[in-house]
């Protein structure tokens, strides 16, 4: 019988343990969040509802939404034990130290109701040491759920289980770690450390002491394992930081305590002397006010300026460029082979580090893990790596890293020495190489739709230089952006041209579009560089057909005959928020970003943005003149300040998505769902008719700009703000509207354009989309 979790539990409120909880209530599912009773504390629950509070002002924030938090419950160890007998799934948190955990696994079982699945989230004590001593009902009802922090947005989960672990424990924590939490649910073996950080320490160790030895600076060390290696921006120095520069001595006696003899992990040093004289000066990385390896002190110009630690001396410098010539010689397609093979401290230092690394990883299967795709899945997911180990030895070819080892001394592992490829495409299946020299394919969860895999077994049913349109099963058309950032350009307005005559024929061949793609970002909207170019050579005519053309395009694909689903993930800004407006439904991944942020290049929303926003909010109160206004005004704001949901639970307080829109937790569902919601509407599916707005007219712009020339005369907003919200306001209250008239689509659609087109031609806004290209950020003109 399946297992299902209803309500949880979380003991110990710390960083992760509050982040956990933070993350089952994202999934709707209430949480009890347990500490212990401070000595003297007036608030027996201070630690847990301390806990809350700072939550409520963390960035990156832990909660997708207000009602999320709602659904965490502060208390005790001491008095709120009984409650436990409520909850279906009970999380432990606590410190890592088993003489602590045993106890209080005791007390938990006592008030536990039997059946119910109790996990420790340790990230390096094996579950044989974490259940000895323990009952028969205990072990069989246990495992361990390792989450990463922060638990909302780092998309691992570690599941151990014992060989007493009851299957239907398994089944379920699977279940839920995936479509409930979001999370890729990696399968290990009971080992130290499990996978994830049994390789990553091992990397960052390796790193910083070849750092050391080779003579290169912070910045150096994280440039070459950062883009060459597929490391994030971070890197290695960074991420040490961010963990905390005083856990790490901690990690490295634990793996020492329990890795068996001969493990390669042994013979890294346990401590790193720059390290050391950080921690004994009291600054151990961002969660101190001294810093780590990294810190922001203040500047002459009163802002703050970024210092490194010099790794020679200990002392802070500034920071500077790095400058290596197996860094620029990086490049292509061979480049993780250029920068090994390069003849400088920078290509010694990665093939040092690459060499002991990669080896380690291949050693560790079948020990760790069964299939090298969980290895490499547990580290994209939990340290967000591009690649993982074995997806590098690819690039570098599994002679060549045979040919560094030989160089570097270590003996050749099992795995490489087979000397073939570990993933390779076999008839559209991607497959994976397994320790008996067989292939196999790459696992999907069940219910997974990959479009990876749709492209791997076909070729597009159209395409152009910035978008593809692919067959995903059922006569369900999947359009992808492949512009750079998914910026939306003239190709892809015309690819949904095309799209919308050839499923609307009437041949019945497809019967409904999903709009989605596996880029880290849905669409940041407009190209910005195009629509600059043509500003500058002052065609202004083709600037307001190219408005014109969206307009018409995303009104078209909103009246096609055939339902269309948005699947965004990601940030969708701009025109990619437009583009959602018009769809007949959204299916969004949980974490998305949307946001209709064109006043940040002083413009406003010119493809149906603010007329979608205006029949969505407005039109269905205008009967009501305040009830009218007040969803003027909260529309106002939003495209005013550019707010930007910081989830799609959030998205949807901001009315970017309707409460019939779908939320999915595991962005690698997200495609499924997107179509099945897409094959829901199919079924007498009718496009939605014309639609007419009351608006309130002058009198109803000067109430919007009220806030804005008070915050003007406050100096809170710039002169330029205000030249935007007036015009803004002129299309979200009609312009010159008698306040009674109904007006249409069209009417509203020419709002748009018109005062675009007399934004664009201003100079403050051609500043702010000349600044927006060159930085990436807005201006305060």
């Amino acid at each position: 019988m399946a297992i299902e979790i209803r309500r949880a539990a979380v003991i110990g409120a710390g960083t992760m343990g509050s982040g956990i909880a933070a993350q089952l209530a994202n999934a709707g599912i209430p949480v009890l969040l347990l500490d212990v009773v401070p000595p003297g504390a007036t608030d027996r629950s201070a630690l847990a509802a301390g806990a809350l509070t700072r939550m409520r002002t963390q960035h990156p924030a832990p909660f997708m939404s207000a009602e999320a938090m709602a659904l965490v419950t502060p208390g005790n160890v001491e008095d709120d034990l009984e409650a436990l007998h409520e909850v279906d799934w009970i999380i432990e948190a606590v410190f890592e130290d088993p003489a602590v955990k045993a106890p209080l696994y005791r007390r938990l079982d006592a008030a536990r109701r039997p059946g119910s699945i109790i996990t420790s989230n340790t990230s390096t004590i094996p579950l044989n040491a974490l259940i000895a001593g323990q009952s028969e009902a205990f072990c069989a009802d246990f495992a361990i759920t390792h989450f990463f922090n922060p638990p909302r947005y780092m998309r691992l989960l570690e599941l151990v289980s014992g060989p007493q672990t009851r299957p239907a424990v398994t089944e379920a924590l699977h279940a839920v770690g995936d479509a409930c939490l979001g999370k890729g649910v990696v399968v290990c073996k009971d080992t130290p450390g499990f996978i994830a950080n049994r390789i990553g320490t091992f990397f960052m160790y390796c790193a910083m002491h070849e750092a050391l030895k080779h003579g290169l600076s912070i910045e150096e060390a994280d440039a070459v394992c950062g883009k060459p290696m597929g490391l994030p921006k971070t890197g290695i120095f960074g991420l040490t930081d961010l963990v905390g520069l005083d856990l790490m001595p901690h990690i490295m006696t634990s793996f020492h305590a329990t890795l068996p003899a001969g493990d390669a992990f042994l013979t890294l040093p346990t401590t790193f002397a720059p390290m050391e004289k950080l921690i004994a000066a009291g600054n151990t990385g961002r969660k101190s006010k001294g810093g780590g390896f990294t810190r922001l002190v203040p500047d002459a110009k009163g802002g703050r300026t970024k210092e490194v630690v010099d790794l020679q001396t200990g002392d802070y410098r500034a920071e500077r460029a790095p400058q290596l010539a197996s860094l620029a010689a990086a490049k292509g397609r061979n480049a993780l082979q250029t920068l090994v093979s390069f003849d400088d401290r920078g290509g010694r230092f990665a093939a040092a580090v690459l060499a002991q690394s990669l080896s380690y990883a291949a050693s560790l299967v079948p020990t760790i893990a069964d299939r090298v795709s969980a290895v490499d899945q547990a580290m994209r997911l939990g340290y967000g790596w591009a690649f993982g180990p074995f997806e590098l030895i690819d690039q570098l070819g599994a002679d060549h890293l045979a040919a560094l080892l030989t160089t570097h001394g270590i003996a050749v592992p099992a795995l490489v020495a087979m000397n073939r490829p570990f993933y390779r495409v076999h008839d559209g299946v991607l497959q994976e190489l397994l320790p008996s020299g067989e292939y196999a394919a790459v696992p999907r969860p069940s219910g997974v739709l990959s479009l990876a895999d749709v492209k791997r077994k076909g070729k597009p049913v159209m395409k152009n230089v910035s978008a593809s349109v692919w067959d995903i099963g059922d006569g369900v058309l999947c359009l992808e952006f492949t512009s750079k950032m998914n910026t939306i350009d003239p190709e892809i307005m015309s690819m949904i041209r095309q799209i919308i005559t050839t499923v609307g024929d009437g041949s019945g061949a497809y019967t409904a579009l999903v709009i989605c793609n596996d880029g880290d970002n849905f669409s940041v909207g407009a190209n910005l560089g195009l629509a600059l170019f043509t500003i500058n050579i002052a065609a202004w005519d083709a600037v307001e057909q190219s408005v014109a053309d969206g307009q018409q395009t995303y009104a078209a694909l909103q009246h096609a005959p055939f339902p269309v689903v948005g699947a965004p993930a990601g940030m969708a800004l701009g025109g990619g928020t437009e583009l959602l407006l018009h769809c007949d439904a959204v299916q969004a991944a949980a974490e998305s970003y949307m946001g209709l942020v064109e006043v940040g290049v002083g413009i406003v929303p010119g493809w149906g943005g603010c007329k979608e926003m205006l029949l969505r909010h407005v039109a269905p109160v205008q009967s009501d003149p305040a009830k009218a206004m007040a969803a003027a005004g909260h529309v106002f704001q939003t495209i005013a300040m550019a707010k930007t949901s910081t989830s799609a639970a959030d998205a949807r307080a901001l009315g970017y998505l309707r409460n019939t829109d779908g939320i999915t937790m595991n962005r690698d569902r997200l495609l499924a769902d997107a179509k099945a919601k897409a094959l829901s509407l199919v079924p007498g599916y009718t496009p939605p008719g014309p639609r007419t707005v009351v608006l309130s007219g002058a009198r109803g712009k000067s109430m919007l700009m009220a806030g804005v020339l008070a915050m003007a005369a406050a100096g809170k907003v710039t002169p330029h703000d205000e030249v935007v919200a007036g015009h803004l306001a002129s299309v979200l209250t009609g312009d010159e509207t008698d306040g009674t008239t109904p007006l249409d689509e069209q009417a509203l659609l020419d709002l748009e354009r018109t005062h675009f087109m007399q934004l664009a031609h201003t100079s403050g806004s051609l500043a702010r989309i000349e600044h927006m290209l060159a930085t990436g950020k807005p201006l305060r003109n």
